[in-house]
């Protein structure tokens, strides 16, 4: 690949670390110039020392300023916006139901549906004037949980069962004037998702968990364990003018895992 997205204005929202900061350099790499908001400062300061052209806005994505105040350096950066990419998330480590004590469920609840589901509302809000006017798009992170059950707890499947259908109703919503698709990655190596701190999971990272690179090869037909760079040349395909037919839709970068026997 070369220069697809030569010419393109982008916002990546979550890019400091994983699959937003893939995103981040794969977009760099095929030509577009890239904004970003990020809520961890340590992360948002390495990439803006690693990639001095990227304007970097600390803030939380679930709030309607930190995404307005992203989407106003991007516009001061670069005179316009053509791409939205969200990659928010929040884990929870496969709790379930039954695992669930009656008194954590709505503050557990309103952390999980705020981070994987809120933050992208607020994002596409506030960018939306702008897309509209550079007729670009939206690309949201949906899962392979959202698709396939046992790939998550009870929270995150219907958190991103939830992001689905944000994809379905704004592509339908926006069109003709802004395409809006998904990316539903699978398991990830390197990824840094942290679990939900009203749980007592933030400070564990899924991408620590011991025998991952196996355990994620051998639930896939492709058999492959794959990075975020793997999935950041999804993003790179939605955002580019070669999907410019696409919209309403998902890319499924998952190993296969919807051809399981």
């Amino acid at each position: 690949m070369s220069g697809w997205l030569e010419g393109k204005r982008a916002l990546v929202v979550g890019a400091g670390s994983g699959i937003g900061r893939a995103v981040v350099d794969a977009f760099r790499a095929e030509g577009a110039r890239v904004a970003v908001l990020e809520r961890d400062a340590d992360k948002a300061g390495a990439l803006g020392e690693s990639a001095p052209d990227v304007p970097v806005v600390v803030g939380d994505a679930t709030t309607a300023d930190a995404n307005e105040r992203a989407v106003t350096a991007a516009l001061d950066a670069f005179g316009g916006l053509d791409v939205l990419v969200s990659c928010v998330g929040i884990f929870d480590f496969y709790r379930g139901l039954t695992d669930l004590d009656t008194a954590v469920i709505d503050t557990a609840f309103d952390e999980m549906f705020g981070v994987n589901v809120r933050s992208h509302v607020h994002s596409v809000k506030a960018a939306l004037p702008a897309l509209k006017e550079s007729r670009g798009s939206v690309i949201l992170t949906e899962s392979t949980s959202g698709y396939y059950p046992g790939r998550g707890g009870v929270l995150y499947v219907a958190s991103k069962f939830a992001v689905r259908g944000l994809v379905t109703a704004l592509a339908h919503e926006l069109a003709p004037d802004v395409r809006v698709n998904g990316v539903a990655p699978g398991g990830t190596l390197g990824t840094d998702l942290r679990g939900l701190g009203s749980l007592g999971l933030d400070e564990r990272s899924l991408g620590d968990t011991p025998g991952r690179a196996e355990e994620l090869a051998g639930r896939v037909p492709l058999k492959v364990a794959l990075s975020s760079a793997d999935h950041a040349w999804s993003y790179v395909f939605l955002a580019s003018d070669r999907s410019r037919g696409i919209t309403g839709g998902a890319v499924h970068s998952d190993g296969g895992i919807g051809v399981k026997a």
